[in-house]
Order: C-alpha cells, then structure tokens, then sequence
C-alpha cells in the first residue's frame, strides 16, 4: 500500500459520492448474502466492491431519508440541531441555516460542486442546495416523485436546473445519470465533487417497461417492479463510471457508493441477513451496503469490517482535498484516509442514534456491542454481540448488566446533548 501522504496528488482528487434511496442491504451483487433473484442486476456497482473496497458495517446517521443526509452534509449527528425527523412536504423549514455543509468547506477548497438529484432539506430559497455550497443544483426539492413525466408536477417534485424548473420529459433515473455526465465533462479540468443523489429505488414503483420485462423471473410483482428501478440505477451508475474512464479522470477519484438508510421492505426491499427497516434503529434500518474505489491508493478487493458511520464522510473529503478540520466545527466523524491506506483498524469509538425526541427510540453500538432502547413501545434496552448475531435475535442484557450499564450511560450523556426535533413526532 502507499503511505497516506500519497495521497495527495498535485491536483486534487475529484470525489464522486453515489447514494441510492431506500435499497436493501442484501440486494447489491457485492453483497455476500445477495439474494439470488437480483445477483446479476447490478454489476456496474458491484465492479466499485472488485476494484476497491467493501465495507461490512457502513451506517447512516439516520433511519429515514432526510435525517440520514442531514448527518452527512454536515458531518454532525443531526439530533444536535433537532433533525430526528424527516423533512414534511411543503414546510418553511429545513436545517438550520446556522449549519455549516462540509460541502462549502470543499468549495473555499478550490473545488466545484454539484447535486444532482434528491434533495430533501429544506423548501424556502435561503435552504436550497445553491445557498449551501452547490454550484451547480439539477434535481427536486422534495423526498421523491413519479419516475415518468409528471403534468403539474409543483415547485418541490419538478426537476430544477439552479431554480429554474426543467421540461417534463425522459425518465427520472436516466436523466440524474445524464446530468451527472455532463457535470464531468464540464468539470473535469479542475477538481470536482460530485453528488448524485438518485430517487432509485424509492417508491413509487414505477420502472421502464424494458426493464421489467427481462424480470419475468421474479415472481412477486412488487419485488419485480423494484428490482427494475435497481437495473436503471445500476445503468446510470455505468453512466458515470463509463464517463469517468472516457475523460481519463479514473486514476484520480475517489468513488462512493452506498445508500441513505436501510431498505423500505415494504417496497420489495430485502435486508438480509439485518432485523429491521427503514425507519427502526435495527441493524436493517441504519446499516446500508458501501463500497469505494480509487485505483492506486485503495487495494482492488479490500474488506473492512471497522464501523463507519456516514458522519465520517465531511473530514474525510476534506483531508483528501487538503484542508484541516478545525476544531471550532465541532465535527461528530473522524477521517478515515489513514485507516483505508494503511490497512490499520480504527480506535473503538461509539456510535448513536435516535429518532422522534429525547422520548424515542435510541441506539448504540460500541465495538461489537449494540444497545437498542425502544422507548416508544415501552420495552426494556437489550444488548446484542452483531459479530455473532447481526440479526438482533438473542438479547443478552441479563447476562452481561455490567456493560448494558455502562453503555446506556453513555448514551445517556449523548442524548444530553441533543436538541429536540424541530418537526414531526418528539416535538414539543
């Protein structure tokens, strides 16, 4: 491997950050417990696991999309600015404008950004994403929209172009995949950072035609529909990947790809072998699938097994294009560029969550270990080993009172620090 201070090339890397919405952590090719019924939908994003790195406990901040992206646009657990909630339709709201983006911090950095896609942090012009340190904004407002073409499709369901609304025309996936590709190709002599945020595989189930007739194979017709939306999400994940390569951009960025919180079930999502869903504080509803590539500087066909946490993302970007975190942030993540080079393990370090208010349900994992305290069903906190039992099934809070204690008083203090939610369940 090469020495962290390798790293930094003469001109700064790109970072291409890749989300999808709402996907089941067992339903990506690299998984190992991928399903078999969607084992070969996905081998452009599965290509980013055999020529980098996969991470076996990637977690988001949040259990529900737009908590999940307030953590990591800012680097800091969104409870701390009363985020537990996701964002309602039409709200006059959105996070905080006394929140720094890391992306800002990129931009004074010398480097150009963009969002494209989802965006789901606040409606009213002083949050839009041009406000918070994107240049370059083509997407919706909202959590999400038809897939096709929409009649009147409102203020926060249309696609935007820096604020002004876009034609009704082409599907939702291509044309994110399409935009995305063009940022490239405009960008590619200076450094760029780049967030697609695609809608796919959110409901509604709306895949092409094309798509889903190669899926006769899967019964069920909501499983089918949803595994549609993956094989255009992987086909414009190919996009990108292919433009990367044809402007000779590969050997100089950092690729990401994961999701924003677990898989909606519900919607034909499948987490094997995770308990829980989007919207629990389970393994299923935080742990998400996660791979990077970056040819040169992380070795084809790694697996780390450190927990991260997507809060980790800001101080790592920053590292790698050449800043300093200060401290005056009051950032929640920690950089993992020396742990990705040099193979090393991360210290143990405690992870949290929450959702609805200091009287809902909360969460913790602290090595190996997980409390999980379901508050709003009134239940007693158990504790679980995930490197044995990942699906949350034998409580072992009996047998070991000693560490429950313990980690229940540190999550206590964090929770101390938290504010309440500004909206939704929890308000006060």
């Amino acid at each position: 491997m090469m020495c962290p201070s390798a790293l930094l090339a003469a001109k700064p890397p790109n970072i291409v950050l890749l989300y999808s919405d709402d996907a089941g952590y067992a339903d990506f090719g690299f998984q190992p417990n991928c399903r078999p019924d969607v084992k070969a939908l996905t081998p452009r994003i599965s290509s980013l696991a055999k020529d980098g790195a996969r991470l076996t406990n990637g977690y988001m901040s949040g259990c529900v999309c737009s908590p999940s992206r307030a953590g990591m646009m800012t680097g800091r657990y969104q409870e701390r600015f009363g985020y537990d909630n996701n964002l309602p339709p039409g709200t006059e709201d959105g996070l905080p404008l006394s929140e720094t983006f890391g992306v800002k911090r990129l931009q004074k950095l010398g480097y150009e950004t963009a969002l494209i896609g989802k965006w789901h942090l606040g409606y009213p012009e002083a949050f839009h994403p041009n406000k918070r340190g994107f240049g370059w904004f083509y997407g919706l407002l909202q959590g999400s929209r038809p897939y096709f073409p929409m009649d009147s499709p409102g203020p926060h369901r249309v696609i935007q172009e820096n604020g002004k609304a876009t034609p009704e025309i082409g599907y939702v996936t291509d044309r994110l995949g399409d935009a995305a590709c063009r940022f490239i190709r405009e960008k590619k002599d200076k450094p760029f950072f780049l967030f697609l945020s695609f809608t796919a595989p959110h409901g509604p189930l709306q895949p092409k035609a094309g798509d889903v007739e190669k899926l006769s194979a899967i019964a069920q017709a909501r499983r089918r529909n949803y595994a549609g939306l993956l094989v255009s999400l992987d086909a414009n994940v190919g996009k990108v990947l292919d433009t990367l390569q044809s402007e000779g951009l590969n050997d100089n960025t950092l690729v990401i790809f994961t999701n924003d919180n677990g898989g909606q079930t519900q919607l034909g999502a499948d987490n094997f072998p995770l308990k829980g869903k989007k919207g629990t504080l389970h393994e299923g509803g935080v742990r998400v699938p996660w791979v990077i590539r970056w040819p040169g500087k992380i070795e084809p066909g790694m697996v780390i097994d450190d927990p991260v946490i997507a809060l980790d993302l800001i101080p790592t970007f920053i590292e790698i294009a050449g800043g300093k975190v200060e401290e005056s942030w009051k950032l929640d993540g920690i950089s993992l560029v020396d742990s990705w080079q040099s193979g090393k393990s991360l210290p143990e370090r405690p992870l949290y969550w929450r959702k609805a208010g200091s009287r809902g349900d909360r969460a913790m994992r602290l090595g190996k270990w997980k409390i999980y305290h379901e508050r709003m069903s009134k239940t007693a906190p158990v504790l679980y080993d995930l490197s044995k039992d990942p699906g949350e099934e034998d409580d072992l809070a009996d047998r070991d009172p000693e560490r429950l204690k313990k980690m229940l008083a540190m999550l206590d203090q964090w929770e101390s620090e938290m504010t309440e939610p500004r909206w939704g369940p929890g308000t006060k």
